[in-house]
């Protein structure tokens, strides 16, 4: 075998389960399509690599996400309060708008960093050949005492494997042996959370909308954003704004109409100050084919119930096992459930590896 454990995915989940791996002597190999680790966490950076907004999740809430708080904790990793203080612009139809205070999220933090901080903590626990990029897996092939897996470079064998890839995306894998109609079934109805979402975010000198008695919070029924949220960091500096697109994803095809839009939204809100950006992006996971299928662009946006058990539990005789954000048992779909299911891979693949030992 070339490892112990190939995982396929380097976002939250597969990177905190390969760093558990690591931490009991097991060699990993995680293979990763996209050029760069993360998944569905990503930063905008500036020109000296500094993170400057975050262009996926954004809030915890460690009250009430324990494995987050511990994680956290682990990784050495501190978080702030989100900015909620003033009214908010709420755009009606009509475009008629008014101010008004509108309830905070109690219990919600932002990471210092951004969740990239999360990634670049989980990245220094594991040995930096480890880590493939630009390593689309096009076939699983389950061999006598493991899986051999093929990308477009090469075939690797591993006695255990871990998929921590979005479920409706590991179904487009070409399984040797396929798989079986009672994992396919949940693995397709499972959404994607935030798959086919885009996201906006405007970066400032100073948080200005602050000095008006602003929030940063828009809710609007006009668009393109339905909703927006002061993201700067604690400082203030610099400051930033961002909003979740409301527009389909068919409706997002131009880019620079959107963009234009975007920022035409955030000063008829805010004031002319707001066309006046240091960065502007636009990430639409629609278009990212190893995060959303076309399942996820067609089908209404839901989160991610609790998923059968079947989809936590070990396969191919006990070497096989999912971690990925949706299947966490606490809060499915987000952080939390990224950090959760994780936790759950690695003592399956763990427990394995030591009943090999005793035989």
């Amino acid at each position: 075998m070339d490892v112990d454990v190939i995982i396929i995915g380097a976002g939250i989940s597969g990177l905190t389960t390969a760093a558990m791996l690591v931490d009991v002597g097991l060699s990993v190999m995680v293979l990763e399509a996209a050029p760069r680790a993360g998944g569905r966490v990503k930063s905008l950076r500036d020109q000296g690599d500094r993170h400057l907004a975050d262009l996926g999740p954004s809030w915890v809430w460690p009250p009430f996400q324990p494995i987050v708080a511990d994680w956290l904790e682990r990784l050495g990793l501190e978080t702030h309060n989100q900015f909620e203080n003033g009214e908010a612009i709420i755009e009606m139809g009509g475009r008629q708008t008014i101010r008004r205070a509108l309830p905070g999220q109690h219990g919600i933090r932002r990471i210092v960093g951004g969740p990239s901080a999360i990634i670049d903590a989980l990245l220094d626990r594991i040995p930096d050949y480890a880590i493939v990029p630009n390593s689309p897996v096009q076939r699983i092939t389950k061999i006598a005492d493991g899986f051999e897996i093929g990308t477009e470079e090469a075939n690797i064998t591993a006695s255990r494997l871990v998929v921590a890839t979005p479920l409706r995306v590991a179904l487009e894998i070409d399984w040797r042996p396929n798989l079986p109609k009672t994992l396919t079934d949940p693995m397709r109805t499972t959404p994607t959370w935030m798959a086919a979402q885009a996201k906006a975010v405007a970066v400032y000198e100073t948080p200005f909308w602050r000095e008006d008695g602003l929030s940063g919070r828009i809710a609007s029924q006009i668009g393109p954003l339905g909703e927006a949220h002061d993201l700067s960091p604690e400082s203030g500096k610099p400051a930033a704004l961002f909003g979740f697109v409301g527009w389909p994803a068919e409706m997002r095809e131009d880019e620079d109409v959107l963009h234009e839009e975007i920022l035409y939204q955030f000063a008829r809100c805010f004031g002319e100050d707001a066309e006046d950006t240091t960065h502007f992006a636009v990430e639409d996971w629609a278009k990212n084919p190893f995060i959303c299928t076309e399942i996820d662009r067609e089908e209404t946006p839901r989160h991610p119930e609790l998923t059968p058990n079947i989809l936590r539990e070990p396969h191919f005789d006990g070497r096989m096992v999912f971690s990925v954000a949706e299947i966490g048992t606490n809060s499915p779909g987000l952080i939390e459930g990224a950090f959760d299911a994780a936790q759950t891979a690695a003592a399956h693949i763990i427990e394995a590896f030591a009943l090999d030992a005793e035989h």
